[in-house]
Order: structure tokens, then C-alpha cells, then sequence
């Protein structure tokens, strides 16, 4: 059995392997890096930039960054569901309303919570 694993094994070996071998390489092969002076300084489509590029943002936009993760991921699972929908059947059918039904509760609280309140002021 574990003679099976072998072209498994040398297979993520390489895949590993290669992205290594490749920059070390090519360290060798590209030219030496002579950045002075101006090279050196941030460039913001054609003008000097105006601020620090370590902004702050709110609180909400991570808030909102999550929830869309989230549902992003969530709704990914209806793929495999719409794939397989004629083997699945009724009971499939159900289980996802099931399923979007969850979701659904989910986006009406986090509504009536607030964390959707910055995109309408």
C-alpha cells in the first residue's frame, strides 16, 4: 500500500523543489540592483504621493471584509449542489432551501445588528 504513495510523494517534492531552485537561480542570473536617490522613492501614478501609505480605516470596513468572506465561502457550496442537482433530487432541493434559508436569517441580522450602516450614509 504505501508503494502507492511514491509518485505522490515525488510529485510534492518537485512541487516544492521548484519554486526554490527557480529564485535561487535566477539570483545568479539577473543584474545587481543600483537603486539610488530618486529610485528609491515611492512613485504614485506620475505625481509624488500626498499621504503615508499606512491609512486607517474603520472598524466597519474589516467588519464588512469578514461578513464578505463569509458569505463568498457560503455561497461557493451551492456550486457542487447545481453540479449535482439531478442526482441529488427532492432531498437535495430541500436541503439547500434549507441552506439559503440559514443564509438569509444570517444577512437579516447582521442588517437589524448595524454592520451594514456605513453603506447608506
Amino acid at each position: 500500500m504505501p508503494e502507492h504513495y511514491i509518485p505522490i510523494f515525488i510529485f510534492a517534492v518537485l512541487a516544492a523543489a521548484f519554486p526554490a531552485i527557480t529564485l535561487i537561480i535566477f539570483q545568479y542570473i539577473r543584474p545587481a540592483m543600483r537603486a539610488v536617490g530618486a529610485k528609491l522613492e515611492p512613485y504614485e501614478c506620475g505625481i509624488p504621493p500626498e499621504g503615508d501609505a499606512r491609512g486607517r480605516y474603520s472598524v466597519r470596513f474589516y467588519i464588512v471584509a469578514i461578513l464578505f468572506v463569509i458569505f463568498d465561502v457560503e455561497v461557493i457550496f451551492l456550486f457542487p449542489w447545481a453540479v449535482q442537482y439531478g442526482v441529488l433530487g427532492l432531498y437535495g432541493l430541500v436541503t439547500m432551501f434549507v441552506f439559503l434559508g440559514i443564509l438569509l436569517i444570517g444577512y437579516v441580522w447582521l442588517y437589524r445588528s448595524g454592520a451594514l450602516e456605513w453603506i447608506y450614509e
